[in-house]
């Protein structure tokens, strides 16, 4: 569903990710994990259309994206919940969702699509004419993936999603993420929270210094002695 080739990317003349390469299969869930200052963000922004510049390609269902604009690769459903939720805050929750459904492609649907997310996220239902700025952190994290959701993702982009959460949402986020497997949906997330994110996921690739290190079975990575000393600090 999702490949990355030969990936370079710069701020300005300062370059951040080099040579990575990573695929992510249809309707698997991949992790990126590491540092921080490693990578992670500026990749997700770079398969979102935003901030970088970058050499190499980046192909969703077989398509080059490269020449889009984020808009259009937003149209074309590859969906970025960015760090730090970004929501409209002094909109309420039902306004944050409709502009999730902002594009012709799926606008026409968002009714039925704002009942699947209700479902699947009765919180906001339940809080949907209050205002996005007075939820707490967890439900506004809850609000940034309906809203993600609302747009019809192919591949959903989850970048730290547990980042200041308390324990609860986290657990709470990853049986979402969990829900959303079992759904078929296809999904690359970028987590500080290593072991949750290793034992959710299918594949996972370690980032270092812009360079991807190791990669394998979200399981066995972390058995892995040396990824723990050597890029996570564990």
């Amino acid at each position: 569903m999702l490949e990355v080739k030969n990936l370079d990317a710069s701020y300005g003349a300062v370059q951040v990710l080099y040579n990575v390469n990573l695929t992510v299969e249809t309707g698997e869930i991949v992790g990126l994990v590491g540092a921080n200052a490693a990578g992670k963000s500026t990749l997700m922004f770079t398969l979102a259309g935003l901030r970088t510049t970058y050499k190499g390609s980046v192909l969703l269902h077989g398509e080059a994206v490269d020449h889009l604009q984020a808009y259009e690769r937003t149209a074309r459903g590859l969906i970025l919940v960015p760090e730090r939720r970004r929501l409209f805050p002094f909109m309420n929750v039902l306004e944050n969702l409709e502009l999730g459904a902002y594009a012709p492609n799926v606008r026409s649907k968002a009714k039925q699509t704002m009942e699947e997310v209700f479902e699947l996220l009765p919180v906001l239902a339940d809080r949907r004419r209050q205002i996005a700025n007075s939820l707490s952190g967890g439900e506004q994290q809850m609000l940034a993936i309906g809203r993600a959701l609302m747009a019809k993702p192919r591949v959903l982009l989850l970048d730290e999603p547990t980042e200041g959460l308390a324990p609860i949402y986290v657990k709470l986020l990853f049986d979402l993420i969990a829900s959303l497997r079992s759904a078929g949906m296809t999904i690359l997330i970028v987590e500080q929270n290593v072991h949750h994110v290793l034992r959710t996921v299918d594949r996972a690739y370690v980032i270092e210094n812009g360079h991807i290190v190791m990669e394998g079975r979200g399981a066995d990575l972390l058995k892995d002695e040396r990824l723990k000393v050597a890029y996570l600090g564990l």
